[in-house]
């Protein structure tokens, strides 16, 4: 079906706003220049693209999705996906540039994040996680993004790595508005929600118990922070908790008030420490017991000298409590975005420039040709680009 033939497609599409931080971009193909594939979603119908803006030799990312491939269901949850585009202006929510439909495909145009998702940063570079100031960035970024959407009235219900995308200057923007769910009702702001998120296989080791249980207390904003939660888990960790278990047995867990949590000293006893690391056991993500003795290395750096284990390492006692405060399983005893963002845990970085998530990702480098001698335009640039892009794993860049 076309998307143009929904009785609402012309309106969502017409009346976006004109109001663009970084200029106008043309709604128009012949003014962007496709470049690598760069990821896929939706049922392969989606393809995303880094592109030349041929106006000013900006890179950007397109997201194209086959519309004539798209069911009724799809066109409403992309029309979702739109107004809400039309309503967020913040910046740690990706914005929308353009958006248009070229030939039998819709186009959304979005600035391109040169760094990728945070999870092509685990996958490429960080396979073991990320030191904790760096997650400490990643999370204050997600924290602003959550706060203003649940202001607004919205639950965001695929809050991962995978969706945290970052710039080259260091920006951490927020994306995957495609299962967000407003709160209001009839002008009044519900208190729950009981709607189930389409598409969702995908995220489920991310939600929220109460988002999986389905019953009629149903869920809020609350549910997000959960999902921040195992967030952190997964960027501390290398891996997601609960990822490779069936469905059931998942949910089974987190009902029953199975808590995952950081891998380090203070969590894997240090007879699994001095072992020769492999992926079962403690690296699951779900806590058995803490650790006793043993040495520690402060701020979840690893030990040079500990043999080779990566989760010889220590976090610090305020990360530790800010995972445990987000994955507690009354929603009701979990706080808002809003207190969180005033965590002790974020100390660490209170008084180190936004510009330092470069300086900490290093030896990583973003994926852009800017700084190149030749022009953007040129072969060589353009072929130094793409190299740079075949080098990440960005199967699940989804914006």
């Amino acid at each position: 079906m076309s998307f143009l033939a929904h009785e609402d497609s012309q309106e969502s599409l017409t009346s976006l706003p004109r109001r663009d931080t970084m200029g106008s971009f043309h709604p128009d193909s012949s003014s962007y220049e496709l470049l690598a594939v760069i990821g896929r979603g939706l049922d392969d119908l989606m393809t995303v693209n880094v592109a030349l803006y041929r106006p000013t030799g900006q890179h950007v990312a397109i997201r194209r999705i086959d519309l004539e491939s798209c069911t009724n269901d799809m066109v409403t949850y992309l029309q979702g996906e739109l107004h809400v585009s039309k309503l967020f202006h913040h910046p740690s929510i990706l914005p929308y540039k353009s958006v248009f439909i070229a030939e039998n495909e819709l186009w959304v145009i979005t600035p391109f994040m040169a760094y990728g998702s945070a999870r092509d940063l685990i996958c490429t570079h960080f396979p073991d996680g990320m030191g904790e100031s760096t997650i400490a960035y990643i999370l204050l970024g997600m924290l602003k993004a959550l706060e203003y959407i649940h202001h607004m009235g919205y639950v965001h219900r695929s809050v991962k790595a995978s969706h945290v995308l970052i710039s080259a200057d260091g920006q951490v923007c927020m994306s995957g508005l495609r299962s967000i769910f407003s709160l209001i009702r009839h002008g009044q702001r519900a208190k729950v929600v009981h709607d189930f998120p389409q598409y969702s296989v995908k995220v489920l080791p991310w939600l929220s118990p109460e988002v999986l249980q389905q019953n009629l207390q149903g869920y809020d904003s609350r549910s997000d922070i959960y999902s921040l939660g195992i967030t952190a888990c997964e960027l501390a960790n290398g891996h997601v908790p609960f990822k490779d278990m069936p469905p059931t047995q998942m949910l089974l867990e987190k009902l029953n008030g199975t808590v995952p949590c950081l891998l380090d000293t203070t969590t894997i006893p240090p007879e699994e420490l001095s072992m020769k690391p492999s992926r079962s056991g403690a690296d699951s993500g779900i806590c058995e017991g803490p650790g006793a003795g043993g040495t520690r290395h402060s701020n979840g750096e690893p030990s040079s000298s500990s043999g080779g284990h990566p989760y010889n390492r220590t976090f610090s006692p305020q990360f530790h409590g800010f995972v445990e405060l987000c994955l507690q399983r009354d929603p009701e005893k979990r706080p808002s975005a809003s207190s969180l963002v005033g965590h002790p845990f974020f100390k660490q970085i209170k008084r180190r420039p936004s510009e330092a998530l470069p300086e900490l990702l290093r030896p990583v480098s973003p994926i852009t040709s800017c700084e190149s001698s030749q022009p953007q335009d040129s072969p060589s640039a353009l072929a130094s680009l793409e190299s740079g892009l075949s080098q990440l794993d960005v199967d699940d860049w989804d914006f």
